[in-house]
C-alpha cells in the first residue's frame, strides 16, 4: 500500500514539472483540413482532361488540324493554280516539282487535292451545322410540347426517312443542277432527322427536371427554356453526333462527285479527283492513290475523334 502511495506522489511530481511552455501547438493539421487533395474540375474541364488522356483521339485531332491548315494555306502559297494546265507536264509521276504528280492535263495533283479538300470539308462542316440547327429546333419543339404536336412531327420525320437518303440526294441534285450549294441542301434534307430524334429524347428526359419547372414558374418562354436550359444539358450527345455526321457528309460528297453529280468543272473535290484517277488506275495509279488516301485518313480520324469525344463526355466516366 505504501508503495502505491509513493508511486502516485512521484507521478504528481513529474506532472508538475510538465508546464505549458515546454509544448508548442501544431496548427498545420487544422490548416490543411479543408484543403482538397485534387482541385475541383468542371464538367468540361474534366472532359478535356479525359480527352487528352486518350492518345488515339489526340493523334486524330492533331492530324485533322494539320489537314485543315493545309487546306487553308497550301492553295494560297502554291506555285501552281488548281486549274493551271501544262501540256509539257502531262501525267508525270510524283517528283520534287509535283509531289503528287500531274494529271492528263498537266495540272498539279497536290494543289488540286488541297483545293478539293476545301470543297469537301466545307460541304461536310456546313451540313453538320445545318443538321444540328434544324434537328435541335425541330426535336426540341416536338419533345418539349409533346402530345399531338410531337405525334405529327415524328410522323413527318418517318415519312421523309422512309425514302432512302441517296435517292433524295440524287433527285435534288438532278433538279437543282450540280454545285456546292445543291449538294449541301441535298445531303442535309434528310440528315437532320437523326439529330431531331436524339434531341427529342434528351428533352423528354429533362423537361420535368426541377430547374426547368422553376424556370417555367418564373415565366420563361418555351424557346428560352429549350435554348437556355435543355440545350446546354444535352450538349455532349449533340457534339458527338455532329462529329459523326462530318465523315458521312464527306463520303456522300465523294460518292456524288464520283458518279458525276458533284461540283462542276474546273472545280475540284476529293470525289472528283478519285473519279478521274479511277479511270487511269492501271496506267497511273498515283492519280487515285492520293485523293483516296486523303478521304480515308480524314474519315478515319473523324470517327476516332468522335469515339474519343464519346468517352470524354460520358458523365458515367467522371472520377
Amino acid at each position: 500500500m505504501s508503495d502505491m502511495v509513493l508511486d502516485a506522489a512521484a507521478l504528481e511530481d513529474q506532472e508538475a514539472l510538465l508546464t505549458d511552455d515546454l509544448f508548442e501547438k501544431d496548427d498545420s493539421a487544422y490548416s490543411d483540413a479543408d484543403k482538397m487533395t485534387r482541385p475541383s474540375l468542371s464538367y468540361w474541364s474534366d472532359a478535356w482532361r479525359r480527352f487528352k488522356a486518350n492518345p488515339v483521339a489526340m493523334v486524330s485531332a492533331v492530324i485533322l488540324l494539320l489537314i485543315i491548315l493545309m487546306t487553308i494555306f497550301q492553295p494560297i502559297f502554291s506555285p501552281y493554280q488548281y486549274d493551271q494546265i501544262d501540256y509539257f507536264a502531262l501525267n508525270q509521276g510524283p517528283s520534287m516539282a509535283h509531289l503528287f504528280g500531274t494529271d492528263d492535263l498537266g495540272r498539279d495533283i497536290f494543289t488540286r487535292c488541297w483545293m478539293g479538300a476545301r470543297v469537301s470539308l466545307t460541304i461536310a462542316f456546313v451540313v453538320a451545322v445545318l443538321n444540328g440547327t434544324i434537328g435541335i429546333l425541330y426535336g426540341g419543339i416536338a419533345g418539349y410540347f409533346g402530345g399531338l404536336a410531337d405525334n405529327l412531327m415524328m410522323r413527318f420525320c418517318e415519312l421523309i426517312a422512309s425514302i432512302p437518303q441517296m435517292l433524295w440526294v440524287v433527285l435534288l441534285i438532278l433538279v437543282m443542277k450540280p454545285g456546292v450549294f445543291p449538294i449541301i441542301i441535298a445531303i442535309a434534307v434528310t440528315g437532320w432527322i437523326g439529330m431531331a430524334r436524339l434531341f427529342r429524347g434528351q428533352v423528354f428526359s429533362l423537361k420535368e427536371s426541377e430547374f426547368v419547372m422553376a424556370s417555367r414558374t418564373m415565366g420563361a418562354g418555351s424557346i428560352w427554356i429549350i435554348l437556355k436550359h435543355l440545350l446546354p444539358n444535352a450538349m455532349s450527345p449533340i457534339i458527338i453526333s455532329m462529329a459523326n455526321v462530318i465523315p458521312g457528309a464527306i463520303f456522300s460528297e465523294a460518292f456524288l462527285s464520283y458518279i458525276g453529280l458533284g461540283v462542276p468543272l474546273p472545280m475540284a473535290s476529293w470525289g472528283m479527283l478519285a473519279s478521274d484517277g479511277a479511270n487511269k488506275l492501271l496506267t497511273y495509279p498515283y492519280q487515285l492513290l492520293f485523293p483516296a488516301l486523303l478521304i480515308c485518313v480524314t474519315m478515319l480520324c473523324f470517327n476516332l475523334m468522335g469515339d474519343g469525344l464519346r468517352d470524354a463526355l460520358d458523365p458515367r466516366m467522371r472520377q
